[in-house]
């Protein structure tokens, strides 16, 4: 099964409507530039809410250019299983907070891909841009790469995805998931419910078709 993430949440109202959707993982951003950042106390709030409300799904917090030390306090004073790493970490604080750890990637081409064996993590997230310049919808890269490299786990893509291009990326890349945030939006940081199930239902189309096939 692919794994679907929808990111950028930033209310309890969109983030239990992600959750009935059907997605997998729940992300929310607290890197400062972004359009869709949420204060600590605000994603505190939201993931004390879904627990509450029996949603039990991994929550992420997005982040960049923290210290391990303060990566971890962040994390355990919001309540996230998983944190993605969406700055210039280094391998070491990849190392110091796993296996609770997602590292993600701006993909240009196979260089940037070339030293992510030195990172320990959960998964690998390859993403068309850095966490912090998320304005306006991110244009996918080139799934095709992944058939020319061999990673050192599990791949999360990103980018660009949107309900009517996410089945490609899925057949082309054959990740373990999907990420979307802007491609599922009615406004910046603002979910659009019917975006969200389309998403979701166009992933488990591929799932089924590749089930019916084998």
């Amino acid at each position: 099964m692919t794994h679907v993430k929808v990111c950028g949440l930033t209310t309890l109202e969109d983030a239990l409507a992600a959750a009935e959707a059907g997605a997998d993982l729940l992300g929310f951003v607290l890197v400062p530039s972004s359009p869709r950042r949420v204060t600590p106390e605000q994603a505190a709030r939201i993931v004390a809410g879904l627990r509450a409300r029996g949603v039990r799904l991994p929550c992420v917090g997005v982040i960049a250019n923290l210290g391990a030390a303060e990566a971890q306090q962040l994390k355990s004073g919001c309540g996230f299983d998983l944190l993605q790493l969406h700055g210039n970490e280094g391998p070491e604080v990849a190392a110091a907070l796993y296996p609770g750890v997602i590292v993600g990637r701006a993909v240009s081409g196979p260089e940037s891909l070339a030293d992510l064996a030195r990172y320990r993590a959960y998964a690998y997230l390859l993403d068309s841009r850095g966490a912090e310049a998320r304005r306006g919808p991110a244009g996918p890269w080139d799934w095709r790469l992944l058939r020319s490299v061999t990673l050192p786990g599990r791949v999360i893509v990103a980018g660009g995805l949107t309900p009517e291009n996410v089945a490609e990326a899925v057949r082309l890349a054959r990740p373990w998931g999907v990420d979307v945030a802007s491609g599922v939006e009615a406004a910046p940081g603002r979910k659009d419910r019917a975006a969200m199930r389309r998403f979701v239902r166009a992933v488990r189309e591929v799932d089924d078709a590749d089930e019916t096939d084998g």
